[in-house]
């Protein structure tokens, strides 16, 4: 089987999963998607004309398929993700190559599936053209092999999914469902495989992260700062991370567990999206540009050197030059370490898609050029004041020179150092030669 993931690290820590789940079935992976028996494509809906870049995906694979064909062998194609459940039936009628379209929420029924396709192709017909994208009452979570696919020192471990916010840009609530948080013993068991199988370092993901709110062992709940605190006990397990966060569900236990949990790393990605009031408003985002400052201030206070990220959206419905300004101070107080940001584009389904006042596509350029033109002075500016320190880095790939090994700092800045190949897998000190926009450099010269 060759998987193609998309997106998110919660895509990343998904196709992971399937891998699991159709290894119980003899399926293994490649590399190679010339030489795959099955392809699957798990798909991202956040980017602008997602589906319509899957769908050209899907015309490759086609030919790719015809020349298996000729060989006398086949593949079979499954499209999952979150543009899977978007499009469903749609998918089918378009792309007649697609055996299976399977939402987010039904992985654990890949292998049956999977199996009902290959049947499928056996007949005169010779394809299902299988739609999965129902929202099961059970979770897809409590149906994953015991065993973990080692992910290297660094991992992914979803712990919670599906977001009740609505956004009014957003599709996540339609296309990964309402809220849901993993019971923390099922948590910390699998953070204890990823231990076990040579992680150093996990991230917990969740479109909400830090709503998470999951069944304790034995009676009540816990919440994310809870959890984290309950991770940092997990012998071998150096880096505690997490993304994405949304201000409403920054509590005062998480912020204070930055402060109080050493394996909790000093970043943080926040996102804000605009710093306008009005726009937030209109995002049903339901905290202000305020609220949001004071929940800096507070992380600040208990952790003086946590590194700040965030998203933005320009040129959303509405955003006048004015508002626009308000996102630019904001930023300006804030001093962001690292930031993604963009235009709006329209979601279908989505209440903003609809909305008369939009803005015209050169103010949205203008003023995307602007901030991350102030977003970048920044991150220079933060990566260069480390010039000189010494800096405990977890190589975990090589980089992109002969030599040399690549990994993150524990502000999420990416280091690449000219080093021997036996530190990889380690957390090494070294000393900051040259820093940039887009990370900090070292020499092996360097090493404590």
């Amino acid at each position: 089987m060759f998987i193609r993931t998309y997106g998110c690290q919660m895509n990343v820590y998904d196709s992971r999963r399937m891998a699991d789940a159709l290894a119980t079935v003899g399926y293994v992976g490649t590399d190679n998607a010339a030489e795959a028996d099955c392809i699957i494509l798990n798909t991202c809906h956040i980017r602008e004309k997602a589906a319509e870049k899957v769908y050209s995906e899907l015309g490759r694979v086609r030919a790719l398929q015809a020349t298996r064909r000729e060989a006398g062998k086949d593949i079979l194609v499954a499209v999952a993700g979150c543009v899977a459940q978007a499009e469903g039936e749609e998918m089918v009628r378009r792309a007649p190559v697609v055996d299976l379209v399977i939402g987010p929420q039904a992985y654990h029924h890949l292998p049956k599936l999977m199996a009902q396709a290959e049947a499928a192709r056996a007949t005169p017909r010779g394809r299902a053209g299988i739609v999965a994208t129902d929202f099961p009452a059970e979770s897809k979570f409590d149906y994953l092999p015991d065993e973990v696919t080692p992910a290297g020192v660094s991992a992914f471990l979803t712990v919670q999914e599906g977001c009740d916010k609505f956004c009014t840009f957003c599709v996540v609530p339609y296309t990964r469902g309402a809220e849901y948080s993993r019971p923390a013993a099922e948590v910390l068991a699998e953070a204890r495989r990823l231990v076990a199988a040579g992680a150093k370092e996990i991230t917990l993901l969740g479109q909400n992260v830090n709503a998470y709110h999951g069944d304790a062992p034995g009676n009540g709940e816990w919440g994310f700062g809870r959890l984290v605190r309950e991770m940092a006990a997990i012998d071998g397990l150096h880096r505690i991370r997490y993304t994405t966060s949304h201000p409403r569900d920054m509590d005062d236990d998480l912020i204070r567990a930055h402060g109080e949990v050493p394996a909790l790393m000093p970043f943080l990605h926040l996102p804000v999206q605009s710093g306008s009031d009005p726009i937030l408003r209109a995002m049903n985002r339901k905290h202000t540009a305020d609220d949001y400052r004071r929940i800096v201030e507070k992380l600040r206070i208990a952790r003086p050197d946590i590194a700040m990220a965030s998203d933005f959206i320009v040129g959303f419905p509405g955003e006048s030059g004015a508002h626009f300004a308000d996102t630019m101070r904001l930023v300006r107080d804030i001093d962001y370490a690292q930031a993604y940001s963009f235009k709006y584009s329209a979601r279908p389904g989505t209440p903003a898609a609809t909305s008369d006042d939009q803005v015209p596509e050169d103010v949205k350029i203008e003023r995307l050029s602007e901030l991350q033109a102030l977003l970048a002075e920044q991150q220079t500016k933060f990566n260069r004041k480390f010039v000189g320190q010494r800096v405990p880095v977890l190589f975990d790939r090589p980089g992109r020179l002969a030599g040399q090994l690549a990994g993150r700092s524990p502000w999420q800045q990416a280091v690449h150092a000219t080093a021997p190949a036996d530190w990889q897998g380690k957390i090494i000190e070294i000393a900051v030669a040259n820093a940039g926009p887009r990370g900090l450099s070292a020499d092996e010269s360097a090493a404590a």
